[in-house]
Order: C-alpha cells, then sequence, then structure tokens
C-alpha cells in the first residue's frame, strides 16, 4: 500500500532539533535521552525518520520550510521554533532547511518531485517489488508553512525554481502575509492577496491550514487555484479555532480540495491538555482520526476529500500521538482500522494516496 503523507516538517527537526534523520527513530530517541536533551517535549519521544517512512510504505510527502519573522518578537516562541527579525533572516534561515533537503537528495534519501512526470516516474519505482523499500528514496514534495520568508513577490519566484509548490501563507500568531492559529479577527494583509495572486500564476497550491476564519475566506476569494488544507481535523468533533467548521470543509470539496487528517492528540480529543495528559489515559486511539474522517465523508457524500497529514513531527511525539502508535511506520494499521469501519479498496486506495495525487495532477497539468 503506497501512501502520501501531506504534512511533515522533516526540516525543522533536523535542523532545528538536530536530529540525524537517516537513522531509525528508537536510536534517535535513545540519543537524546542519553544526553538528557530537554530544550523541546518530545526529546526521546520522535516518530518520524526517514528509514520508519520506509518501512510504513509511505513513499510521498510534502515537507516542509518553516521560518517565522516577528519584528518586535512572538509571544508564541513557546512553540521552540526560531522568531527572526527580519525577512532576510527568515529567508536565509529556510534556505538552511532547504539545503538539508538538497544533501539528502544527495545522499539518495530523498527525491524532490515538482512536476507530473516525475510523479508517474517515482510512482513506477515505488510499486517495484523487486526493490526493497529502503533502497528507495523518499519523494517530497516542497511547501511552505508560514511565508513570513518570502523577502518580497520576486522571491516567490525564485522558490518556484527551487522546486516550491505549496503554501500555507499562515502559520501561528501574527504574518507577514496572513494571521495564523490564535490571531482570531485577523486575516490575509494587502501583500498577502498580492502573494495569492502570484501562486495562481504560477500554479502553486494553497494550504488553507492554519489561516483564521477571517483570512479562510478572504483566501478563497481571492484565490483560483488547487487547494488543500494539509493537516486539518473537524471543529464539529473538537471545538475550536484551529479545526475547520462544517461551512469551512463544504467549501474545501467544492474546490475539490482535501483535507489532510492530523494525529496530533489536542486535535483529536476536546479536553486534551499537552503536557499533562497522556493519550492512553483519555482513550486517544488511531480510531480517533477515522471518526474525523467519517465526519467529512458524510458532508461530501463521498470518501475523495480525506487523505493523511499526519504532522507527526510537528514539535511533538508519543507524548501526544494517538497511544497505538509508536512511529510513523504504523499508519499502515489504518488500512485494517478503515476497512472495519466500512471503507472500500477502493475508499481506501483513495485516503492513502489517491485523492492527494488528483489534486497534484489538476494542478501540475
Amino acid at each position: 500500500m503506497f501512501i502520501i503523507d501531506a504534512h511533515l516538517d522533516l526540516a525543522t527537526n533536523a535542523i532545528t532539533l538536530n536530529r540525524d534523520l537517516t537513522k531509525p527513530v528508537h536510536e534517535i530517541r535513545d540519543k537524546e535521552k542519553q544526553l538528557n536533551w530537554k530544550d523541546t517535549q518530545d526529546r526521546g519521544n520522535g516518530t518520524v525518520a526517514l528509514p520508519e517512512l520506509r518501512k510504513g510504505n509511505v513513499g510521498l510527502v510534502v515537507a516542509t520550510i518553516i521560518s517565522r519573522y516577528s519584528a518586535a518578537g512572538n509571544p508564541l516562541a513557546t512553540l521552540n521554533l526560531p522568531v527572526w527579525h527580519s525577512p532576510a533572516q527568515a529567508y536565509a534561515y529556510g534556505q538552511a532547511q532547504l539545503a538539508w533537503y538538497k544533501v539528502m537528495e544527495e545522499m539518495g534519501e530523498m527525491v524532490q518531485i515538482n512536476n507530473w512526470s516525475a510523479i508517474e516516474k517515482h510512482l513506477a519505482l515505488w510499486h517495484d517489488a523487486t526493490i526493497p523499500n529502503n533502497k528507495k528514496p523518499v519523494g517530497y514534495i516542497l511547501s511552505l508553512e508560514g511565508a513570513d520568508s518570502i523577502i518580497n513577490l520576486s522571491y516567490l519566484e525564485k522558490y518556484y525554481q527551487q522546486g516550491l509548490r505549496a503554501i500555507g501563507p499562515a502559520h501561528f500568531g501574527p504574518g507577514r502575509y496572513a494571521a495564523g492559529t490564535h490571531s482570531d479577527g485577523s486575516g490575509l494583509t494587502l501583500i498577502g492577496k498580492e502573494l495569492l495572486r502570484e501562486m495562481d500564476r504560477l500554479n502553486i497550491i494553497l494550504d488553507a491550514t492554519h489561516l483564521t476564519d477571517k483570512g479562510f475566506f478572504e483566501a478563497m476569494d481571492t484565490f483560483n487555484g488547487s487547494v488543500w488544507a494539509s493537516h486539518q481535523n473537524c471543529r464539529t468533533l473538537v471545538p475550536g479555532e484551529r479545526q475547520f467548521s462544517d461551512e469551512q470543509i463544504k467549501i474545501i470539496i467544492e474546490r475539490d480540495g482535501v483535507i489532510g487528517g492530523a494525529l496530533d492528540t489536542w486535535m483529536l480529543h476536546a479536553d486534551f491538555e499537552m503536557g499533562k495528559d497522556h493519550p492512553k489515559d483519555l482513550g486517544i486511539n488511531l480510531e480517533k482520526l477515522v471518526d474525523h474522517f467519517d465526519h467529512i465523508c458524510q458532508l461530501a457524500g463521498s470518501c475523495l476529500h480525506i487523505g493523511f497529514g499526519t504532522d507527526l513531527d510537528g514539535l511533538f511525539g508519543t507524548e501526544q500521538t494517538p497511544y497505538d502508535m509508536d512511529t510513523i511506520a504504523d499508519i499502515v494499521q489504518f488500512k485494517e482500522i478503515l476497512t472495519r469501519r466500512g471503507y472500500t479498496k477502493e475508499n481506501i486506495d483513495n485516503i492513502f494516496f489517491g485523492n492527494w495525487l488528483r489534486v497534484i495532477k489538476k494542478a501540475w497539468t
């Protein structure tokens, strides 16, 4: 079963958290425990590395660059991500993350996917059963999570030439192009609307994740191209502005987009308190994500608008992951869960890879 994960912060983990993702997850965990690192809550608990992606048949990911800007500092610095004091610094830091992806390509660990013929070639490789998975590179589609590092619109073209094919304009808090999570009441900036028009011209996919409600509706009115929400769950099931309302989900469906189910437990359980609760104590297992899938399928009348956008390396680990998941390789468990919940083989194929491929093909061809 070939799997696409539409949201992983691989370079953030490699560059910001100093993790060698060519090593197995348990080796990374053991090293962090030996070093007694405690700068982030997930030290010694990580779930994502390249060997586990291969083990779980996750052959293609949407991989991010995250580089944030705030001239006066950012109250969300507790996310343990740098907040740069100039767009130039943010861009340079983004280039450091891109350099890591390029080194992974040189080592044969990863391969950038930025056009449809590359997709077809990569799928053929991963479906070749004569080649073991540990000999196959993990494909990645480059995405920005937060657009702060685009110094001006001429830098969007530079990023595009470097392979950028998707952008989420917002992340957490205020942004140069769009307000993000926990910035209710704010939306797109003037240059944010200009950015969306340039993304239209270049056929760059809009990732609606992290937009405020106001920003979401402004973006849908401004942007005409392909849309997805790479890691987003349902507000009806888990209240809070980080999740999508039914109205927002219906708009993504109308735009023939896909919503990627996230496996962060605070997005799967309404009362989960980070740093306090344990997923098993609250019964948060993989089934919880399928509840969100069910809800979206009921709104859509089909299974054509859901997929995986796990965010499993988004500055959390097993302390904030469904209790029946040890590493990302366990994503294959969803095949049995979905089958038991009544999803057909065609449904499961679409959820695991087909729905994402439809949006990508539409954008790139």
